[in-house]
This record gives structure tokens, C-alpha cells and sequence, in this order.
């Protein structure tokens, strides 16, 4: 019997994706067993410091690529948001199975009546949990009223600080919380004309040694088209633009009947500036629209609210 080890972080969230591989890949040929193995990664350990100061999306990936290189696993599950946008030489991402809701969610204390919640209307002063630079830029463009208070931890201690009362409100990934069983949980989706959401939120990234010709055959039938063009386009903006989890970029991309339309957002980091745009053409060029749009950020000043020039943003 040929067994498939999956790579994971540990915490609820990971497991329960890597659990949502395992029971798709096994299924898909007879004689393939499929089994899971736990690591931690910088992003889990460190829970003291800043995302942007340990790496960035890197840190809760590293661990794992490297496992795959070193062929202790075979096919490593991630959040496709925590995946840089340059993947290593002898890796590829060759799934990216259908997307969960990618929208942003208010969650505000267990018990609170929820029928009108919204970002605009939180209390002024109201504090609000998030660690994400996006988030945090966008919300303080939107409610520069309300006080924005760290947060860091797996749902269930967020959501546990936020009900003892260290917050009034949080602002979660809603494919995260949806996964999870806690859809419930959610007091409003933040629509994106409202925040945009992270490249890649609510897909997931399903990575494979790139000469491993059994594996990826296996693997590439959880791929959904659709999926994949929409965050190959936020990716291939995130890449031009040079960012990552250390400065406020945000995209989200749509495909339907063969088209795609790409919107982009950079800001400053205290949110004074928001800049927004977006491009529409054939999903086949998924890429070259993320391009696309990146270059009319960079004519438009990104540069500037990015704190580098042009040439620096395209040797990046």
C-alpha cells in the first residue's frame, strides 16, 4: 500500500484542513493511504512578537517546505494567505481546491444582539482585536475612532479573550470560523467594497515536491479552475507589488463565464491613505492581470504609501 504523509501545523484550523485533504485524496485511488504528520512552525511558537517581525506570511509555512525538500513529507496543507508568493526551487502549489467564503467577519462577545452589526456601527472607542496590517489600515480609514488592540492565538483564544470581556469586537477571517463549526459566531461579513480581503483568504494551498509525479497526479485532481485563477491573480499582484504580511495590500479577484475581475488596495499603515483599483479581463491571463493592476497601483503613487520607489517595488 502506497501511504501519503500530509505536513501540518497543529493547531484546530490546520488539522481540520489537513483532515479535509486526506479525506478527498484517499478516496480518489485504491491502495493509497493517506496519514498526517504535526509540526511546529516559527508563526506557533512565537506568539510574543509581531507576524511582520518573524517573516512574515513565511512563518507559518517554512517548517513545512522544508520537510517536503527533505522528502519527510509528501504534500504539505496550508492557509494559501500564509504562502509567500514565490514559491521555493523543487516545490509547487499543484492544488488550490474550491475557496471558502474569503470575506473578513465582525465577531462581537457571545450573546450580543447582532441584527445590526456592522463596522459602522461599533461604539466610538470601541476596541477591536486584529493583528493583520490590512485589517488594521483599512478599519482605521473606515473608524478612526476606535481603539485597535494586538491580537494573536488560535480562534478558540481569541474568541475566549473576547467574551472575558478584552475586546469589544474581533475581525476574523470568516472561512476560518465557517471551517470550524463556529459560521455561528459571525455578527457580520465584512462585504470587500467595505475591507478587502487578504490575497488567497479562504483557499487553501496544497503543496508537493515538483518532481513527485505520483503524488501531484493525485493531488492535482482537488484543483478547482476557478479558484485558481482568482488567486493567481491577487498573487501575481502581491508579488509585483513586492509585499506581504509586513505592509497593507489587499486584493480579491471574482471569475465568472470566463472572466475575471481583480480589485487592489494599498494603504498607509495608519490607514490616512487607502488607494483602490481593479482590471477585468480573460481569466486565462490570470497572471498578466495581477500585473495589470499592480502597474496602475505603482502609477498611481503605491510606491509612495508602500515607503519605496518604483524601481525598489520591481527588483523586489
Amino acid at each position: 500500500m502506497k501511504v501519503i504523509i500530509i505536513g501540518s501545523r497543529g493547531s484546530k484550523l490546520a488539522l481540520w484542513q489537513a483532515e479535509w485533504v486526506k479525506a478527498r485524496l484517499e478516496p480518489l485511488e485504491p491502495g493509497v493511504a493517506v496519514r498526517i504528520e504535526i509540526f511546529k512552525t516559527t508563526g506557533d511558537v512565537r506568539l510574543d512578537v509581531p507576524l511582520s517581525t518573524i517573516g512574515g506570511q513565511g512563518a507559518f509555512t517554512k517548517e513545512l517546505e522544508v520537510a517536503l525538500l527533505d522528502r519527510r513529507v509528501d504534500v504539505a496543507v496550508h492557509s494559501l494567505k500564509d504562502l509567500p508568493t514565490v514559491t521555493p526551487d523543487g516545490l509547487a502549489i499543484t492544488a488550490t481546491p474550491e475557496r471558502e467564503d474569503p470575506r473578513d467577519a465582525l465577531v462581537l462577545r457571545a450573546g450580543a444582539v447582532t441584527g445590526s452589526a456592522s463596522l459602522g456601527n461599533l461604539a466610538a472607542g470601541a476596541v477591536v482585536g486584529t493583528s493583520s496590517l490590512r485589517r488594521i489600515a483599512q478599519l482605521k480609514h473606515l473608524r478612526p475612532d476606535v481603539q485597535i488592540k494586538d491580537l494573536r492565538g488560535n480562534v478558540d483564544t481569541r474568541l475566549r479573550k473576547l467574551d472575558s470581556g478584552e475586546y469589544d469586537a474581533l475581525i476574523l477571517a470568516a472561512a476560518g470560523l465557517r471551517r470550524l463549526g463556529l459560521g455561528g459566531r459571525i455578527s457580520a461579513a465584512i462585504e470587500p467594497e467595505e475591507m478587502l480581503p487578504a490575497v488567497g483568504q479562504g483557499a487553501l494551498g496544497v503543496e508537493t515536491r515538483a518532481d513527485d509525479a505520483a503524488t501531484n497526479a493525485l493531488v492535482s485532481r482537488l484543483d478547482d479552475r476557478r479558484t485558481r485563477s482568482a488567486v493567481h491573480a491577487e498573487r501575481a499582484l502581491l508579488r509585483c507589488l513586492g509585499g506581504g504580511c509586513q505592509v497593507p495590500i489587499a486584493a480579491h479577484a471574482t471569475v465568472q463565464g470566463g472572466r475575471l475581475k481583480l480589485y487592489g488596495l494599498v494603504a498607509t499603515l495608519e490607514g490616512s491613505e487607502v488607494l483602490r483599483d481593479s482590471v477585468e479581463g480573460d481569466a486565462a491571463d490570470a497572471a498578466g492581470l495581477g500585473e495589470q493592476l499592480a502597474a496602475r497601483l505603482i502609477e498611481r503613487g503605491a510606491a509612495r504609501l508602500l515607503g519605496a520607489t518604483p524601481a525598489q517595488i520591481r527588483e523586489s
